[in-house]
């Protein structure tokens, strides 16, 4: 690694000392063999953060990461190994031990986002539709975090759906984590909570208290800090992807920039002898 550490979104050797171990090993470490990666792994997650975090174009990559063909190949790799869920659980088992919590969690927040597409027409006409709701005209993106706000499952559809219909990928995944107890909103009512019970899990709806206003609702809060620190990131501030399928990677590696910087700042590491 001889490219030195420029920009803030830039990995430090803290981070670096905790994402390295939960990367599979380059396919010449492996005993079927292969050739030698020409970069750095370090440099190619420092320019994946770099993208989610500035919302730069593709091509728009500085010129001190590798080129961004390959940044994108390595994305999408990584999106069919399905290498960024695994980091995303990995590092949520390492935070919630290091704060005393069972590496699975069994209970969990449901809730929805819908997110305006982009004015280069990237978002195609089937994927996307219009949320008279939110007045939206994009994509909605539905998540499930646990108690502490941290990704379990992401799911990427258009902003038309309603969030009861398509949100059955997302509960089945957080079933197979683990997860009994889920709260949810007033979308997800009716036949969901019927078809959720059928896997044990048990989804309970919080109802919002009469009155105007900002109120932090129980429980339900806990989704809405997760999607404003997604939010942060500038490339899911709006969907830039034509497939939803690549929003929901930028989701995911959103969240382990996120979870990795967390778990950095609050690992204690063992006292020099």
């Amino acid at each position: 690694m001889t490219r030195p550490r420029r920009y803030p979104s830039d990995t430090t050797d803290a981070e670096w000392e905790i994402l390295e171990p939960l990367l599979a090993p380059p396919a010449c470490r492996r005993r079927t063999g292969g050739r030698p990666e020409k970069h750095h792994r370090r440099a190619i997650i420092d320019a994946i953060f770099y993208l989610v975090d500035n919302g730069i174009k593709w091509r728009a990559m500085p010129a001190d990461f590798p080129p961004w063909r390959t940044v994108y190949g390595f994305l999408t790799r990584w999106h069919d190994d399905l290498t960024a869920l695994t980091l995303t659980d990995r590092l949520r088992e390492q935070i919630r031990c290091a704060a005393g919590r069972t590496a699975t969690p069994t209970a969990g927040c449901v809730d929805s986002q819908s997110v305006h597409e982009c004015a280069e027409a990237t978002v195609s006409r089937d994927t996307s539709g219009y949320d008279p709701h939110k007045r939206v005209n994009g994509r909605k993106r539905h998540i499930i975090v646990d108690t502490l706000g941290l990704l379990i499952a992401a799911h990427v559809t258009a902003a038309n759906v309603q969030d009861r219909d398509d949100a059955r990928p997302i509960v089945h995944q957080a079933a197979l984590h683990g997860i009994a107890h889920i709260w949810a909103d007033h979308g997800y009512h009716g036949d969901l909570i019927t078809w959720a019970a059928d896997l044990d899990v048990t989804i309970e709806i919080v109802p919002r208290p009469a009155g105007k206003g900002f109120q932090v609702l129980p429980r339900r809060w806990v989704v809405e800090r997760t999607f404003a620190w997604l939010t942060r990131r500038r490339r899911c501030a709006r969907d830039y992807e034509r497939l939803p399928e690549h929003h929901e990677t930028i989701i995911y590696w959103a969240a382990i920039l996120q979870m990795t910087r967390r778990h950095a700042r609050t690992r204690t590491t063992s006292p020099a002898p």
